[in-house]
């Protein structure tokens, strides 16, 4: 099975496939006609060479992929909003203020408040919680080992109870539809619906695997903090999130190019973690994964060069 640079996201009825410096996202409207839009991203790995070094990279690349997948998201979400109102007073202060930045700005702050949100939930909120358990459990590993299994539990109820939600269910449903697309490129078939329903819904290279393996590793980095002072704690654990980020993605970079024993052994947590967050999709938003694919890459002239042994690594 041949590796590929390609990977994505799934947005509101529709995916989003990103391939080195492309992406390109379809969405299927309420009319049932299929919206591509095609973008590049020029990233500053491509400018700046410290940017391309181990554990860096991967920072590098969560932003950026960040960055792309909330404003693919964003754009999705335009196809399904209901009929626009007047603007109030403060929406056309805004406005005039920030003129056609204002987009960009909201998009910003979005993105502020939700990492603040993740931050606060999964990284500060299991750290409190084993605080309070000092008084019962003296050793500091057996804490930090605890704070990583609340941290787990809270993402894992997170996501069991979201799933639960309709639309999210569909955005699995697409998220399954990526996986199982760029399954079937990479085992050499042609993109058609009937052949890319052979195969899984889970993938190694998944943003899923890659927040499990966040906090697995905050586990071991955050065991090596040993200050005295509650601030300095939470302050350290804030700072090395870039780090914990960094290690994780060269992980996840391992187990897209490799099948050993091990990194497959290493990398099941993940996927059974995917059996909650993709679904079956139909053969529809098949159609529409596809259209996301022909919107950063030539498929048939990959699998030609594949089957003749001339892609390049």
């Amino acid at each position: 099975m041949e590796k590929t640079t390609i990977g994505g996201q799934a947005v509101m009825e529709g995916v989003m496939m990103r391939n080195r410096d492309l992406y390109a996202v379809a969405v299927r409207k309420p009319d049932h006609e299929i919206e591509v839009k095609k973008g590049r991203c020029e990233s500053l790995a491509d400018r700046y060479a410290i940017c391309r070094l181990p554990v860096i990279r991967g920072v590098v690349s969560f932003v950026e992929s960040m960055s792309v997948g909330m404003k693919t998201l964003t754009w999705s979400s335009t196809f399904f909003e209901e009929e626009e109102t007047e603007p109030g007073k403060f929406e056309k202060f805004l406005t005039k203020v920030f003129g056609d930045k204002l987009e960009s700005i909201l998009m910003a702050g979005v993105l502020a408040v939700s990492v603040l949100l993740a931050v606060g939930i999964f990284m500060l909120l299991p750290f409190w919680l084993s605080v309070l358990l000092k008084p019962f459990i003296r050793s500091y590993t057996i804490r930090t080992l605890l704070e990583g299994l609340i941290r787990v539990a809270i993402f894992l109820l997170y996501v069991v109870l979201i799933s639960r939600m309709e639309d999210i269910r569909r955005v699995f449903m697409y998220h399954g539809a990526e996986h199982k697309t760029i399954n079937c490129l990479e085992h050499g078939e042609d993109l058609t619906p009937e052949n890319i329903k052979k195969y899984s819904r889970l993938h190694k290279r998944c943003g899923t695997s890659f927040l499990l393996i966040v906090m697995i590793v905050s586990i071991f980095i955050f065991m090596f903090i040993r200050v005295d002072q509650v601030y300095l704690k939470v302050v350290l654990r804030i700072l090395l999130i870039p780090v914990v980020a960094g290690i994780s993605y060269e992980f996840i970079r391992l187990a897209g190019r490799s099948d050993s024993k091990l990194v497959n052994i290493l990398s099941r947590p993940g996927l059974c973690l995917q059996y909650l967050t993709t679904k079956e999709p139909d053969e529809e938003m098949l159609e529409v994964a596809i259209a996301s694919v022909e919107g950063v890459m030539d498929w048939r002239a990959y699998l030609e060069a594949m089957r003749n042994g001339q892609l390049e690594d």
